[in-house]
């Protein structure tokens, strides 16, 4: 209760009081507080050092990483890779590859179609075309040359692969996809640098077809033969025939990164019995291929499935 003669209290700590602004102005003050002439709480002049420094550190940053880039680009030649054969992570067994694969993983290996319905046919057909496109260039003028065994490869120059020797192995013929002998294209994966060493006499191991080609040839090829992996597979397996020759020509070796190079190709035709699926092995024979059939680690061969069907689903 305050009398006449009492004096008004006295509020404690008055300098803490902080003055009542509206949202709006407390915004304001972010943006600009005039009382401390700051714009989003630096002054002009702290603002324009900050972006000296920053201009000045970030030209460092690039002109350190364009150093560096600089010295790893001088120590690459655009030519050939600077770690090469037992240097490098590919070593120097080359794979074995294939066409026509499946553009669906979930079809694995499995080559499989229907000779009652066309649509399961054509599509192995374009998987083919697809994959022998850049092989249907023009192979004549700028560094392609015909190179055989008499007639090496000169330097700075490729052999042309000719595609018109796969035989029965065409687009004409669908490549065998609209009988019960599909045509499989095999090519060696590419290793800069890589010779073969090749295998001039018979080995105990290899099949006995094989054994008579290489007794009765004297070129230097990287051998291939192909077979059903176990009995059952082979019991429903007909013949295999390959075009141009059993193996991939030595004149094409090494490989040098030459402009327009294609791997050579060979076509295998492989004659079938229908309605059931025959795992199929095809083997790379060089002294310096080494083999292994482990699926979980295949090394100098490839896999893959075949399955003719006639039947009417």
């Amino acid at each position: 209760m305050t009398t006449k003669n009492s004096k008004p209290k006295v509020q404690e700590f008055q300098f803490h009081s902080v003055p009542k602004t509206t949202k709006w102005e407390s915004f304001q003050r972010v943006i600009y507080d005039p009382s401390k002439n700051e714009y989003f709480g630096r002054t002009g002049k702290s603002w324009y050092q900050l972006l000296i420094f920053y201009s000045i550190f970030y030209t460092c940053l690039a002109a350190l990483v364009a150093i560096c880039m600089k010295g790893l680009t001088a120590t690459l030649n655009d030519k050939e890779p600077k770690w090469k054969l037992e240097e490098s992570l590919i070593g120097t067994n080359p794979g074995l590859g294939f066409r026509p694969i499946s553009n669906n993983t979930l079809e694995g290996s499995l080559i499989w179609y229907n000779l009652r319905q066309p649509e399961t046919t054509q599509k192995w057909v374009q998987l083919v075309d697809e994959f022998l496109q850049p092989y249907r260039v023009p192979q004549i003028g700028q560094n392609y040359q015909h190179c055989d065994y008499e007639i090496p490869v000169k330097e700075g120059h490729v052999c042309a692969v000719e595609v018109d020797k796969f035989g029965p192995c065409t687009a004409e013929n669908n490549y065998g996809f609209n009988s019960t002998s599909p045509c499989v294209f095999l090519k060696l994966n590419r290793i800069f640098g890589w010779v073969p060493d090749y295998i001039e006499h018979p080995e105990n191991d290899m099949p006995d077809d094989l054994k008579q080609t290489i007794t009765s040839s004297d070129e230097n090829q990287v051998w291939i033969s192909c077979a059903g992996e176990n009995s059952f597979d082979r019991e429903h397996v007909i013949g295999f025939n390959y075009f141009p020759s059993r193996g991939f020509p030595g004149y094409y070796y090494p490989y040098t990164n030459n402009d327009n190079y294609l791997s050579p190709l060979i076509a295998v035709q492989i004659s079938l019995k229908t309605n059931v699926i025959v795992n199929i092995e095809c083997r790379a024979w060089a002294k310096n291929i080494v083999y292994n059939g482990a699926n979980n680690y295949r090394q100098g061969s490839v896999h893959f499935e075949i399955m003719v069907d006639s039947k009417n689903n």
